[in-house]
């Protein structure tokens, strides 16, 4: 006779939902556990937590049309608040674990080239009509349609390029790789640390850190990237405390050696109350009337290109690395999860944050283990914490989190051996969308350069049937987005 096993409430079946909170967020369902999510989330926040510091520095470092600033600690707080609710947001509605923050490159346009020409509140509305335009592209259902109309393996072309994309940006970071002094005279823009050496103790915590990541992926520990963070943060914090290192700029002199963004060292106090002042501080209309309508309409459509296709490929790098994309290299969800990307940039320019956009810092959360939203639940908590722990968040340094950021590189990476390398119609523009994005800096520019590529080729090989309708509308915008500076100066 048969004996039952006994009932000890867990389904026999792991991919059986245990709860109505699996059975939500399909943790089960996507081969995930609660632990996995923590610990997702928790790496997501420490690679990403720094924004809550450069983007004030960016934002509040910068003067509109008529002289004023932007608060630096309202900023801090306001940053922190749409970060944690948008990234919340992203988890329950898109149930995707891709978290959301002010937009770097995004914040430098408003800053630099948007705020200067008009008033602080009349920038921040151009944010939220590009947001709107944006949300209305999703509702129609336009914006799934162009992320459907995308060649698969340019879409994997996509990920692989935001992964050199990251790594670039996590040795950049930890002052690892740097600009040569004499860039401009010089036949090599960039090296090694200073003058091609490892002199600094920053950069050894850097090497240090990601050598110990490195050995703890490869031996398969659970939390490597996590526990390789935590491990270079103390490691800095004993640094500073014994060396004295210091900021990377003292007194406004650049001090090479020094700490990127953050000084690890703990803080005097731990809470600070959060200035909320800069909220719906925005003004939809002003800046048509203040800067004519061709202003306001490059920049939107700028800011509108960015957001769309920055987006696009950060979905898409993230599905990747989590083995979440189905057969048309589409993630689960994919229209919520771009209507909550669409309501992040108009909720950041309420804010007076700048558009808050996906982060692709969150792959070091999927490599952890992040399968659903709920890794977002616990990132977005942490960022509404970081309003009030403020000096906290500035424990970590670059030079600890960056190592992260360089293992995902490398992890997004592998996928390369999927692309088709014999056929020159797609791998031409996947070799140009992998290398434009670190080259230049972006993802969208990357993503357009493949994207052009691949009509122009399916053209010349008189195969246009090939290609999806919908991507030469998507050339043309991006031909007018490569020439917006010419554009600008013919009819200004």
């Amino acid at each position: 006779m048969a004996i039952a096993p006994p009932d000890n409430g867990i389904p026999s079946d792991p991919a059986q939902p245990r709860n109505g909170f699996d059975r939500f967020f399909e943790i089960s369902a996507r081969g995930s556990t609660m632990s996995r999510e923590v610990r997702g989330g928790l790496a997501t926040f420490f690679t990403m937590a720094y924004i809550v510091v450069l983007n004030p520095l960016i934002l509040g470092g910068a003067a509109d049309g008529d002289g004023k600033k932007l608060s630096i600690p309202a900023l801090a707080a306001a940053t922190a608040l749409v970060a944690g609710l948008m990234t919340i947001l992203m988890g329950v509605v898109g149930r995707f674990p891709m978290a959301l923050a002010a937009g770097l490159g995004v914040n430098a346009l408003v800053a630099f080239e948007i705020a200067p020409q008009m008033t602080w509140a009349d920038a921040m509305g151009l944010v939220v009509i590009e947001g709107v335009l944006i949300a209305i592209l999703v509702l129609t259902g336009l914006r799934t349609a162009v992320f459907r109309s995308v060649p698969t393996q340019l879409k994997t072309a996509i990920g692989v390029g935001i992964g050199l994309f990251l790594t670039i940006i996590g040795l950049v970071d930890a002052g690892f790789v740097r600009r040569v002094p004499d860039a401009a005279n010089s036949t090599v823009p960039v090296g090694l640390g200073i003058n091609g050496k490892i002199v600094s103790w920053p950069m050894l915590v850097f090497v240090v850190g990601l050598l110990v990541t490195l050995v703890l992926v490869v031996r398969r520990v659970r939390g490597a990237i996590l526990i390789g963070i935590l491990a270079s943060t103390v490691l800095a914090i004993i640094v500073e405390a014994v060396a004295k290192v210091g900021p990377s700029f003292v007194d406004g002199k650049p001090n090479p050696e020094g700490w990127s963004l953050n000084v690890p060292k703990l803080p005097e106090r731990l809470v600070d109350i959060p200035d909320l002042s800069l909220l719906g501080n925005f003004n939809v209309l002003g800046s048509w009337s203040r800067a004519g309508w061709l202003i306001p309409l490059m920049f939107v459509f700028t800011l509108l290109i960015t957001d769309f296709f920055d987006t696009m490929g950060t979905m898409v790098a993230i599905g990747q690395e989590g083995d979440m994309l189905d057969e048309q290299g589409t993630p689960p969800r994919a229209k919520e999860i771009l209507l909550v990307d669409s309501i992040a940039a108009a909720a950041g320019g309420a804010a007076s944050v700048s558009s808050n956009t996906s982060y692709i810092e969150s792959a070091s959360g999927v490599a952890e283990g992040a399968r659903t939203g709920v890794a977002n639940l616990v990132t977005g908590a942490l960022f509404l914490l970081a309003m009030f722990l403020a000096p906290l968040s500035t424990v970590v340094p670059f030079e600890a989190a960056s190592t992260a950021l360089v293992v995902v590189g490398f992890l997004m990476m592998t996928a390369v051996r999927t692309i088709d390398w014999t056929d020159y119609e797609i791998a031409i523009p996947a070799f140009l969308t992998i290398t434009l994005m670190p080259f230049t800096y972006s993802i969208s520019n990357g993503i357009g350069a493949g994207i052009i590529s691949y009509v122009v080729l399916k053209l010349a090989k008189g195969k246009a049937r090939e290609i999806h309708p919908l991507l030469y509308a998507v050339a043309v915008l991006f031909v007018l987005y490569f020439l917006r500076g010419p554009i600008e100066s013919a009819v200004m």
